[in-house]
């Protein structure tokens, strides 16, 4: 793994995708890590709430297409992106650095051996020294992404010989090119039919 930025603040900006200053993100951030004090055990506490409590719009079979972390929360949906985004905030709203990965999957069911992006989060635990890789995608279908500080378990294995790869870079902000797309449509069905693809 490595950064875009070396500048741990830049993990920490809230600004109008990853809007952790908006009052209901920062409060629900807050009332559910308020009995913790250990940044460990508050990044993984926040992971498994937007994993398991928000559902993935797919697998919901909802239509609604979020973008913002506020978004998300209001509605209670998101595809990968949008999951990402508000774990990011959540993080960030209690003082957690957390940036965003991406890895590059063939189309289920494969097309022209395609590729499209997915998203999840880099987490920097203080108290580890260290950054870390976690999926909030939700676990269903046999997807069983966990929290784990010393062995990665994200949501999609990987078939290199399929072309499929991690970006192995930490991005301080959302990619441009899928922001630009959750922007593009106003349903989940939209997307679907042009999803962001590696860039």
């Amino acid at each position: 793994m490595k950064l875009e930025s070396q500048n741990l603040q830049d993990y920490l900006v809230s600004d109008s995708i990853i809007d952790w200053k908006t009052p209901e993100v920062r409060q629900k951030a807050l009332d559910l890590t308020r009995p913790l004090s250990d940044d460990v055990e508050k990044a993984r506490l926040l992971y498994e709430w937007v994993r398991d409590v928000i559902p993935h719009s797919n697998d919901a079979g909802l239509d609604i297409l979020t973008c913002t972390a506020s978004e998300v929360l209001r509605y209670g949906t998101g595809i990968c992106f949008p999951k990402s985004h508000l774990l990011a905030a959540f993080l960030r709203a209690v003082g957690i650095p957390a940036g965003f990965c991406y890895q590059a999957l063939r189309l289920d069911p494969p097309v022209n051996n395609e590729l499209v992006l997915h998203g999840f989060n880099g987490v920097y635990l203080a108290g580890l020294g260290k950054w870390i890789r976690v999926d909030p995608r939700g676990n269903t279908g046999g997807i069983d992404a966990l929290f784990d500080a010393d062995r990665e378990q994200l949501a999609f294995a990987m078939d290199p010989s399929a072309g499929e790869f991690i970006y192995e870079t930490i991005f301080a902000a959302p990619a441009t090119s899928v922001v630009e797309r959750l922007r593009k449509y106003d349903t989940r069905t939209e997307l679907w039919r042009d999803l962001p693809r590696p860039f």
